[in-house]
């Protein structure tokens, strides 16, 4: 079921949908909508049979700790320096994601079974007057405004990599054999850098967030469709995810919607 919560004279409603895909055993995805905190995240975990889902399970719940532990205080001690250039929502949410990242490597490194683990992770926390997004790896996050479809997020893998340094035509990318190589992720290095991005929500705007799973599978104009056509998120979660599988489902399958709606 879509909740939702009051945003500076607007509302925000949110739904979710988690699927393990076609082709996978078990789900690696971990997905949180807001609770205590205005926050969604979606995570891709990385390294296998009882560790990719221990890494992305592991991102999610450190950052919602760091995020209760620092609700009320104002002089916390903290894990990592404080960019004092940025607000402190904003240096909250990158530093819950660089603690993330610290206590994955860790376990990593302390236990031979989670050797290899990681994850990626896409998060929005909707303050007052503004929608802070932070993410590491390539699951990404989308805008929907006035029927069109914009993404906001830069993937951190191989092939985006060679994209940017324009070594590859839209059809050798198609192609590219190394579709799936991240190049950052949490728990690969013992510190991690975050994109992060400012939004101002718009009446109307609907924020999607989604593990590759979807958007490897769903080219953007059809996600825009649905996201267009179906009014009632939490059908429109469900259609996403059916479309993903329709297409093959070849990988474990999340994503979160967030609309801005009158108050």
């Amino acid at each position: 079921m879509s909740s939702s919560f009051p945003l500076d004279g607007l509302r925000v409603r949110i739904a979710g949908e988690s699927d393990k895909g076609m082709k996978r055993a078990h789900n690696e995805d971990f997905l949180y909508l807001p609770d205590a905190e205005r926050l969604v995240m979606v995570a891709d975990g990385m390294g296998g049979h009882a560790c990719g889902d221990v890494a992305s399970r592991m991102a999610v719940e450190a950052v919602v700790a760091f995020f209760g532990a620092t609700a009320e205080e104002r002089d916390v001690t903290w894990p990592f320096m404080f960019d004092g250039a940025n607000r402190r929502q904003e240096n909250r949410l990158v530093a819950g994601f660089k603690l993330a990242n610290l206590k994955i490597f860790d376990s990593a490194q302390r236990d031979k079974e989670f050797q290899g683990m990681g994850t990626t992770l896409v998060a929005g926390l909707f303050c007052d007057d503004e929608l802070i997004l932070a993410h590491v790896g390539d699951s990404r996050i989308y805008r929907i405004r006035d029927n069109a479809i914009e993404q906001l997020t830069e993937d951190h893998s191989l092939l985006n990599d060679y994209i940017r340094m324009k070594r590859l035509s839209p059809e050798e990318a198609h192609r590219f054999p190394h579709k799936n190589v991240i190049v950052r992720a949490l728990g690969m290095k013992e510190t991690v850098a975050v994109d992060v991005r400012r939004e101002v929500p718009q009446l109307g705007d609907v924020f999607l967030l989604c593990s590759d799973g979807l958007s490897g599978m769903v080219d953007d104009n059809s996600l825009l469709q649905v996201v267009v056509e179906e009014q009632d998120l939490d059908r429109c979660c469900e259609e996403l995810v059916s479309r993903a599988n329709a297409n093959g489902g070849a990988d474990n399958i999340t994503v979160a919607l967030a609309r801005i709606e009158p108050q």
